[in-house]
């Protein structure tokens, strides 16, 4: 609009209002839980088999799975032993599903994530 005035039905208005109203900590989980899930994916852990072995990725797999490990050690001391528990419990399941996935595994400490 040219009077400087922003339309009510604006969609960035409101996504921006829509997300100032969420919590630091739910946005964090959120975001970890889809690294999580896209992870689990790239590591062949698709429920259906046939599909699992298509999506399977390391590659993409490892970039995901540290992302994560960086989110989660960054976020941690704000998250609280409630949230981040739970988290680091997912990135190890996941470390283990790579390691198993991988036909060469990574050096103890030298994984995604470590």
């Amino acid at each position: 609009m040219s009077n400087g005035a922003e339309p009510a039905s604006d969609p960035t208005n409101t996504a921006a209002r829509d997300i100032a109203d969420v919590p630091a900590v739910e946005v964090v989980t959120t975001v970890a839980v889809h690294l999580m899930s896209a992870a689990a994916i790239k590591c062949g852990l698709a429920e259906d088999e046939d599909t699992a072995a298509e999506q399977q990725d390391l590659a993409e797999a490892r970039i995901l799975i540290t992302a994560l490990a960086g989110l989660i050690k960054a976020s941690a001391p704000d998250l609280g032993t409630a949230h981040a528990g739970p988290l680091r419990d997912g990135l190890k399941s996941l470390q283990a599903a790579f390691r198993e996935a991988s036909d060469v595994p990574d050096a103890p400490g030298q994984g995604p994530g470590e």
